[in-house]
């Protein structure tokens, strides 16, 4: 039997909340840790830049692709890049530039988390995300959308957003923040919807540099994004990214805002990393020789690896913070 049209929505307990095993509701503050206890005041810390160049650019020259990095320490105002203005498709990386120009327009009054976002079969793509295997007539709200597109990366949530908002205001907010690099081009397998024929071709979803991924993550750790009440919001959104195995996958429990991307020759991540500073990495990966879908997969492991060395130059995992 086919059931009627109901809503979804992650954050109420309903017939397809087992779909997403995800923690807790989107609209939480991040000024709290993990289970709602405030962070531990921590004293900054210097890190050996220096030692720490050496090291990612060692990483990366054995590496069989072409890597590029930016790492900025919030607190410290230090910064060091590779190839930092050269660009790089991002995969599924270019979906946090989505969910800021999602944001802007709430911000604006344009556009309602709760607006419903009706799932239709011709909707439906597949890759990753659950919305896929939807019901036709399933009706998410933006909310819902953005949530699914940045925690598991879904990319039947990601058009639905991309239709409603149009590919091109996405362009429009990110040369607004100075991000002149940073740009979707079509939405995910539909290439016949690309805005940038030759750019699709060239770098497929969308394409950034590392540095302005990584100003794009610093702006939203300043609440400069959009407004601080939202951009605390994305970083909520950020730090619940169920995909662990690149940037945070050396680093044991290191708290994080992030979102990675993969495809066949390129895999990505931009991680918030809350340490005794606050640090931005961002590692972009292309023209990688080993193209397999696995754990262990060259560019994933170089990327892990990285993002290893980038959380020890800051001291490590700094402790948890104590029970209530």
């Amino acid at each position: 039997m086919r059931l009627a049209p109901f809503h979804f929505s992650v954050c109420r307990i309903g017939p397809l909340a087992m779909l997403v095993a995800l923690a807790g509701c989107a609209r939480t503050s991040t000024a709290q840790g993990a289970g709602g206890a405030p962070s531990p005041v921590l004293t900054p810390v210097r890190a050996d830049t220096a030692a720490l160049r050496r090291k990612l650019d060692s990483i990366a020259d054995a590496h069989h692709g072409v890597v590029g990095y930016s790492i900025i320490d919030l607190e410290n105002g230090t910064a060091l890049n590779r190839r930092g203005d050269e660009t790089f498709p991002t995969a599924s990386l270019i979906k946090v530039g989505i969910l800021v120009t999602v944001y802007d327009l709430v911000a604006k009054g344009e556009l309602s988390l709760d607006d419903p976002l009706t799932v239709l079969r011709i909707d439906q793509v597949p890759g990753s995300g659950v919305v896929q295997y939807l019901h036709n007539g399933t009706i998410l709200t933006v909310h819902d959308a953005a949530w699914l597109m940045i925690t598991i990366s879904d990319n039947t949530a990601t058009n639905l957003l991309l239709d409603r908002i149009i590919i091109r205001r996405m362009w429009d907010k990110m040369e607004a923040l100075g991000l002149h690099h940073t740009k979707v081009h079509s939405k995910s397998f539909r290439r016949n919807s690309s805005v940038a024929v030759d750019s699709s071709v060239k770098y497929g979803l969308g394409v950034t540099t590392p540095n302005e991924m990584a100003h794009l993550f610093e702006l939203l750790a300043r609440g400069k994004a959009v407004n601080a009440k939202a951009d605390s919001e994305m970083l909520n959104i950020l730090e619940h990214n169920t995909m662990d195995a690149m940037l945070q996958r050396f680093t044991y429990g290191a708290r994080a805002a992030h979102k990675d991307g993969e495809t066949d020759q390129v895999r990505a991540e931009c991680s918030l990393f809350y340490l005794r500073n606050r640090v931005i990495a961002c590692v972009l990966t292309k023209e990688n020789k080993d193209m397999r879908y696995a754990i262990d997969t060259e560019a994933q492991v170089t990327i892990a690896r990285m993002g290893e060395a980038i959380v020890n130059a800051w001291g490590g995992v700094p402790p948890a913070p104590p029970p209530p």
